[in-house]
């Protein structure tokens, strides 16, 4: 099966499981073939057919609860109970059962594709060896979130400056189309209504476009107006992980809420699961941080090295990961990290190469 037919079957599957909005399907094709990175972030359920093929010994790993579709563009910002802003992981609509090694392959791919479009500085060697670096001693360490009250002084300076400018943000926030009551989904409209701050101004709905890997699933948000400024909050049509397109199975579980609970981690009272719809704050200071927006001068190898901390803190919620995982590692030796991810950047180049041959480079 090469890509074309596997983007065709599971767009299938993935219609049978959500409303799929065709036109943001045509458009997250087009973003596809605008760049190797957006492809790649774009085709995690490719990603689940190719990898065991390449590296057959990394995919039998102890498996743990993991993220999936993991990628450098997948960590961002949120504020906690006590209002501290904290930073980690923040997407996990492919959690899964996975081996440990799976997460670890997908980031340091990323990082080295990520390198080729000049985004990092970074010698690649040096990048697999910080990933990994870190998520070595968050195993060893047992965890440990990261809030930015106080101490990482470093990842606070770089989060402070990446917070999205509150003027533009809401202009565009606003900006997308107004939804009609009667064409939203009950239970998404009734938990972004109950999740406002109370006594807020009567709400208005939008239909969002974000991300890739979820472009075509309906997304909403609920604006309205409290204490003079604007609030939000968003739900987003949640399903399976790819990795269930790939198993053949049926409308399966969605791990979501047991990631959450399970990873160290400080988190976000904004975020909740409610069955098949993700709901959660939006605001300025609640933001991925793309690579590309990265100050000029940062301190590379302590991002990655945190990134890879990160993926253990995730990780170590499944029980009984830390000693096998541990164990594991220690009879990993040489490059296979790095010659992992090499080989699957290969495989991704050759995929979007044919990809850009059926698909014209243009969004619109």
């Amino acid at each position: 099966m090469n890509i074309i037919e596997s983007s065709r079957e599971y767009e299938k599957w993935l219609a049978k499981q959500t409303n799929v909005i065709a036109a943001d399907i045509r458009r997250k094709h087009a973003f596809m073939a605008l760049g190797v990175f957006p492809f790649f972030r774009a085709t995690f359920y490719r990603w689940l057919q190719v990898w065991p093929e390449v590296d057959k010994h990394m995919s039998q790993a102890p498996k743990v609860l993991g993220v999936g579709d993991l990628h450098v563009e997948n960590f961002g910002t949120w504020r906690d109970a006590e209002g501290r802003l904290a930073w980690g992981v923040n997407d996990f609509d492919e959690a899964w059962m996975f081996p440990y090694t799976l997460d670890l392959a997908r980031l340091a791919t990323s990082v080295l594709l990520a390198k080729d479009a000049e985004h990092l500085e970074e010698r690649p060697k040096s990048v697999t060896d910080a990933l990994l670096e870190g998520y070595r001693d968050g195993m060893k360490d047992g965890g440990k979130p990261f809030v930015l009250a106080e101490g990482q002084d470093w990842l606070r300076a770089i989060a402070s400056q990446q917070l999205k400018d509150p003027n533009r943000y809401w202009e565009r926030l606003t900006s997308w189309p107004q939804v009609k009551l009667s064409d939203l989904p009950d239970l998404a409209k009734e938990r972004m209504v109950d999740m406002l701050p109370p006594h807020c101004d009567k709400p208005f709905f939008v239909a969002r476009q974000a991300g890739l890997g979820s472009r075509g699933h309906q997304r909403y948000v609920a604006i309205a107006h409290w204490h003079s400024g604007w609030v939000a909050r968003e739900a987003k049509a949640l399903v399976p992980s790819a990795a269930a397109w790939i198993a053949g199975t049926g409308r399966d579980k969605i791990y979501y809420n047991s990631i959450l609970k399970q990873a160290v981690r400080d988190h976000d009272p904004y975020f909740h699961v409610h069955e098949h719809w993700l709901v959660r704050r939006l605001a300025p200071d609640c933001t991925k941080i793309p690579i590309t927006d990265l100050p000029t001068h940062r301190d590379e190898h302590t991002l990655l090295y945190c990134m890879g901390f990160e993926v253990a803190n995730i990780h170590l919620g499944t029980q009984g990961a830390q000693k096998t995982i541990v164990k594991d590692l220690g009879k990993r030796k040489g490059r296979w990290l790095f010659d992992d991810a090499r080989e699957m950047r290969k495989a991704i180049r050759k995929d979007f190469a044919e990809w850009q041959k059926a698909h014209p480079a243009t969004v619109r």
